[in-house]
């Protein structure tokens, strides 16, 4: 993948530049399947794989560099994008298998999961984030399950707002099909079980709490439907690396 020709010696595109692994960067370009982009800290795209390209409305990396997603994608898909790269920045916090429709004006949509990371420079400023999708097409789960799925993950989000946890049962009924196969479809789609589904759900609900606003922690575990507060402070420091007190601490300073 070579290196950017529009906008090269902006200062973000250098700090941005500085700061990413050139193997990993070279590696983007033999997937297939996976979207890969880097955008520097004042939302500009940097870099990009042909398959990110494919799924513009332009025809060449070089038509892609330096522009926003405001520029490639329709407007409540660019929108979804930036509110993405917003919370990244704010929280310091990478945004892991988000699963969302990807097209551009005109053409066909596919479903991705999305992932994205925070990228710092040696004093440990924000200099930009690199983000990879990868196309579901390219796994063994049809149109009809991925968009099953992401119904199905609306509805968890809907119950989790009203204070309820939905158990495995629960969630059979919703999607209209036996445990055993709502096991295989949760799997098939989003690599989690359904129990696990539901509990990611509850953490990123948490950390959304956490990030914007300033209710208790006992709050904030009640809402995200843990049985109390030091349950709450386990599991998130389990699956976040930090707990949530910390993790409030530094997203303000963020």
């Amino acid at each position: 993948m070579s290196n950017p020709s529009n906008g090269a010696a902006r200062p973000e595109t250098k700090a941005l530049l500085a700061a990413l692994n050139p193997a990993m960067v070279s590696l983007m370009d033999e997937l297939s399947g996976v979207m890969f982009c880097a955008k520097d800290a004042d939302g500009r795209y940097v870099l990009v794989n042909q398959v990110f390209v494919g799924r513009t409305r332009e025809r060449s990396r070089r038509d892609v560099i330096g522009k926003r997603a405001a520029d490639l994608f329709v407007p409540e898909l660019a929108e979804r994008y930036e509110s993405q790269d917003i919370r990244v920045r704010t929280t310091d916090k990478p945004l892991r298998g988000e699963l969302e429709l990807i097209r551009h004006v005109g053409g066909a949509p596919g479903w991705f999961l999305t992932s994205k990371l925070p990228l710092h420079d040696e004093s440990g400023a924000y200099v930009g984030l690199v983000s990879v999708s990868q196309d579901l097409r390219s796994g063994d789960a049809d149109d009809a399950t991925i968009q099953a799925m992401a119904r199905l993950r609306g509805d968890i989000e809907d119950l989790l707002e009203r204070g309820e946890v939905p158990s495995v049962a629960d969630l059979a009924v919703l999607a209209g099909c036996s445990p055993a196969s709502l096991d295989r479809r949760v799997r098939r789609v989003f690599g989690l079980s359904p129990r696990q589904l539901v509990l990611r759900l509850r953490v990123d609900r948490a950390a959304h709490l956490l990030t914007s606003s300033t209710v208790p922690l006992a709050q904030v575990a009640a809402a995200a439907g843990f049985y109390d507060q030091p349950s709450f402070s386990r599991t998130f420091a389990r699956l976040t690396g930090e707990t949530p007190s910390s993790f409030r601490t530094r997203s303000r300073r963020a």
